[in-house]
C-alpha cells in the first residue's frame, strides 16, 4: 500500500532514547534469537534486543502468514506504530519461521533453524525440521523473555502478540499453550487473533450447519458489520468420514510431537478462558481466498473464516466461560494491512 511506503519514509524524524527504530525489513533490522545449544532464528526487531532502552514500555510480536514473509510483517507493524504515533515507545518484533524442508526452499544462514514446511506444524507449536529438540512456540517464548529482561527494556509493561491468517493460527494456540507468560513478572501478556482458516476446539463438538452456521448464510456475512451468534452446536455428523477431525491442531485429541506434549487438556481449556486474547475478523473475509484451509478437519469448523471464528468464540463463551473479545473490522477482507492499519485496532495492539 502506498500509504504504508510513505509512512515507513517519514520515520527518519523519530528517536527515542539516542536510537532510532530501524523501520524497513532490510539487515540492519535482522537480530538473532539463540534456541538451544547451538541454533538460532532470525527477527525483524525496530530497536535493538541487547542494549538498554528505558523509553521502551511495550512490545509488538507479529507473527507472519503461510508465505513465511516476515519481512512484509515487519513492514505491516511498522506502518501501524506509525499511524498509531506509537514508534518511540514500541518494539515491534517479526519473527522469521524459515523452511529448507520439503517443499520450501528458504535461504538459511549458518546455524539457523528450519522449520518444518509442510501440514501446519510450525503454526501449531510443532518441533523444528533441523532440531527436534526445538519447537515454534519455543521461538517465541524466547522472544517474550528478551522482551521482558528489565536489563535491557526496564519500563516496558506490556507485550502484544499478534498474527493474521497462519500467524493467526500460530497466536490462537500459542495464546492457550505457551508455558511462559506466567514468568515474566511485572509484564503483562496480550494476543490479538486475525483471520485465521482453524482453531483448536476444546472438545469434540463442532458448529452445526443451521442459521448463521449454514453455508450459504457464512458466505453472505460481508453484509453487515456485527458479530453473529445465532450458531447451534452438536457432534460431527461426518465424524466417521473425518477421523482427525478433532485431531490437533483442530481440536485437542492425539498431541504426541511438539510443544504441547504432556500438557493436559484442562491446562490448555483454562489457559484459553483466563487469558486476554481478542479474536479479529475482517467483514468480507468470507470467500476462499489467500490460502483458505479447506481440509475436512477445518470444514468441520465451518465454511467460512468468519463464521468459523465466530463460531469458535461463541462456544468457549458458552461452555468454559471465556471472556475474550471478539470484533469485526469493516471492509477489509483477508488482509494484514487492513487490518492491523485500522485505526480501531490500535487500542489492543499499543495499549495505553
Amino acid at each position: 500500500m502506498r500509504q504504508i511506503a510513505i509512512a515507513l519514509a517519514m520515520l527518519v524524524s523519530v528517536c527515542a532514547a539516542g536510537q532510532k527504530p530501524c523501520t524497513k525489513a532490510t539487515a540492519e533490522c535482522e537480530q538473532w534469537v539463540k534456541l538451544g545449544a547451538t541454533s538460532r532464528a532470525m527477527v525483524y526487531s525496530s530497536y535493538s534486543l541487547t542494549t538498554p532502552n528505558a523509553n521502551v514500555r511495550r512490545a509488538l510480536v507479529m507473527v507472519h502468514g503461510t508465505n513465511r514473509n516476515a519481512d512484509h510483517y515487519f513492514e505491516t507493524a511498522m506502518g501501524a506504530a506509525f499511524f498509531a504515533d506509537a514508534l518511540s515507545d514500541t518494539v515491534v518484533i517479526a519473527p522469521a519461521l524459515h523452511s529448507n524442508d520439503g517443499g520450501c526452499k528458504d535461504k538459511l544462514e549458518p546455524n539457523e533453524v528450519s522449520w518444518s514446511c509442510g501440514g501446519d506444524s510450525w503454526r501449531s507449536g510443532g518441533v523444528a525440521a533441523s532440531d527436534k529438540k526445538l519447537t515454534s512456540f519455543d521461538f517465541v517464548d524466547e522472544i517474550l523473555r528478551k522482551l521482558a529482561d528489565k536489563k535491557v527494556f526496564p519500563n516496558l509493561a506490556e507485550i502484544v502478540v499478534a498474527g493474521h491468517s497462519a500467524g493467526g493460527q500460530f497466536v490462537a494456540r500459542y495464546a492457550m499453550a505457551n508455558r511462559v507468560e506466567e514468568s515474566l513478572a511485572g509484564v503483562k501478556v496480550s494476543y490479538v487473533v486475525a483471520n485465521p482458516s482453524s482453531y483448536a476446539w476444546p472438545d469434540a463438538m463442532r458448529v452445526l450447519p443451521v442459521n448463521d452456521g449454514a453455508p450459504a448464510n457464512a458466505v453472505l456475512e460481508w453484509n453487515d458489520e456485527k458479530i453473529h451468534t445465532n450458531y447451534g452446536f452438536g457432534p460431527f455428523a461426518d465424524a466417521a468420514k473425518v477421523p482427525k477431525y478433532d485431531q490437533w491442531p483442530f481440536g485437542l485429541e492425539g498431541r504426541k510431537t511438539g510443544y504441547t506434549v504432556g500438557m493436559s487438556d484442562e491446562l490448555l481449556k483454562k489457559q484459553l478462558v483466563t487469558r486476554k486474547i481478542t479474536y479479529m475478523y475482517g467483514q468480507v473475509d468470507t470467500l476462499p481466498l489467500g490460502g483458505f484451509d479447506d481440509s475436512p478437519p477445518a470444514m468441520a469448523q465451518g465454511a467460512t473464516r468468519r463464521a468459523r471464528g465466530e463460531a469458535y468464540v461463541k462456544y468457549i463463551h458458552d461452555t468454559l466461560g471465556a471472556t475474550s473479545q471478539a470484533i469485526i473490522v469493516p471492509e477489509c477482507g483477508h488482509n494484514d494491512r487492513c487490518i492491523y492499519t485500522t485505526d480501531m485496532v490500535w487500542p489492543l495492539i499499543f495499549p495505553k
